[in-house]
């Protein structure tokens, strides 16, 4: 069996050691292929040099290679079509088609198919670039903070909380002049900022049925306590325990996955792959603040070590539209990923830095999953990205102890301008602060 993985960040590492050790990877003689690679991916997978949104090239691959199953990780290619592109070419693929991930690809489409199906999310107002005098007097009447999203993809940078006028039109000025977002500003929406708690939900679907991962919590901005700049994340924990019970996930099912699948159906955008829903819980009732197309990072890193059955026949399961058949089975662990990042980042950082440290890192309840490395002419990993890699901690016994697994791993793997949140999980801890998620930016 030959496996593709199209994207190369600490995401994708972390689903090819998942496939790499599924019984049915092993069991049909399984060999895995990545789109560039990096070094922790190269462990489990062959790299592949094609760039992973160069569709044409990577189904051409696919096909020359008798690719039996391909999983496709950014968003990017995939509300470019890939696909439509794989399946009309017979091959089999994980993920939405370009019309269902749209749901993604703009902000736009995604709440008016909330509003008009009753999803449960903040009110907002949507205007496109020759729109701007109105959106401008539309802020006189706003109650501030106030959310401002990009309609397109921006790569976890095209939403602001403005907390006053001043920088909501500022955030205007920047969007529609393109100056930090390119095209993907253009067009966008006015949202009613919401307090309380973030969860982000995994929903992976057939087409006509679903299962749900298990909830996390990720963190965003750079800084404790939930302070600085929106980052593509700086770690997640997971399950979730506090905020959730019973009723809870039951009104997630019933007021939000139910409606939206049911709602992307009638309109012709029937939704397979992995649905991610990112949630607001206030008053123990779900609202919805964005959705997306694909696995998150870093959350990935810290739902799939739960999953105890088999990963890759729940893959195939999703896109052959087998999931009633499919029997998630998930361990009784917790999990703290802790991402380490390059000092600077989400602006201006400097990569190329020696990492030391990557073989005193624990084997047992430890996983370290690469995101922004590559290796140097001497086979040294060097750091390659604004977000470096993720430690992961896994504990049979509390997130406490899950989390203080992942610190110490930190802590022996060392480069230049290293940097690392020190409170993942803090939501969570019981030893920690547990106030609520407030002023919280929520990426792409």
């Amino acid at each position: 069996m030959k496996i593709f993985i199209i994207g190369n960040g600490g995401r994708e590492n972390t689903i090819a050691w998942k496939i790499f050790n599924s019984d049915s990877f092993t069991e049909n003689n399984g060999k895995l292929y990545c789109t560039l690679g990096n070094p922790g991916i190269d462990v489990f997978a062959e790299p592949v040099s094609i760039s992973p949104e160069d569709i044409t090239a990577l189904k051409e691959f696919a096909v020359t290679e008798k690719i039996d199953f391909t999983f496709v990780g950014p968003e990017v290619v995939l509300s470019q079509g890939i696909v439509d592109v794989f399946e009309k070419s017979g091959l089999m693929i994980f993920g939405p088609t370009k019309k269902a991930a749209e749901i993604e690809s703009s902000k736009i489409f995604a709440k008016s198919l909330m509003t008009k199906n009753h999803i449960p999310t903040a009110d907002y107002k949507s205007f496109s670039s020759n729109e701007y005098d109105k959106a401008f007097e539309f802020l006189n009447d706003c109650a501030y903070p106030v959310v401002i999203k990009a309609d397109g993809l921006a790569a976890g940078k095209g939403v602001i909380i403005a907390n006053d006028k001043d920088i909501a039109e500022q955030t205007l000025k920047d969007f529609t002049a393109g100056n930090s977002l390119s095209t993907a500003g253009l067009n966008f929406i006015i949202e009613e900022y919401l307090e309380g708690d973030e969860i982000s939900v995994f929903v992976i679907c057939d087409g006509s049925t679903y299962i749900i991962l298990p909830f996390s919590q990720d963190h965003k901005r750079i800084l404790e306590n939930d302070k600085g700049k929106n980052t593509g994340g700086m770690g997640a924990v997971a399950p979730i325990l506090k905020y959730m019970n019973e009723s809870l996930i039951e009104k997630i099912k019933t007021k939000i996955i139910d409606p939206v699948l049911k709602a992307m159906k009638d309109e012709g955008r029937v939704y397979k792959g992995c649905l991610y829903c990112g949630l607001i819980i206030a008053n123990n009732e779900p609202y919805v603040i964005e959705f997306n197309c694909r696995f998150g990072d870093p959350e990935t890193q810290a739902v799939l070590p739960l999953i105890k059955s088999d990963f890759l026949e729940m893959l195939i399961a999703s896109a052959e539209g087998g999931i009633k058949n499919y029997s998630l089975e998930i361990d009784n662990k917790y999990v703290c990923c802790v991402v380490l990042v390059s000092k600077g980042y989400p602006e201006i950082y400097e990569t190329g830095k020696l990492i030391k440290g990557l073989e005193e890192a624990e084997t047992i309840n430890c996983l370290i999953f690469h995101s922004g490395t590559e290796f140097d002419n001497h086979r040294n990993v060097i750091s390659s990205g604004g977000r470096v890699m993720s430690v992961v901690g896994i504990s049979n016994d509390s997130m406490e102890d899950a989390a203080n697994i992942s610190y110490r791993n930190a802590e022996k793997i060392n480069f230049e301008n290293k940097y690392l949140r020190r409170d993942i999980g803090h939501r969570q801890l019981a030893t920690l602060s547990t106030s609520s998620n407030k002023n919280k930016e929520f990426a792409d």
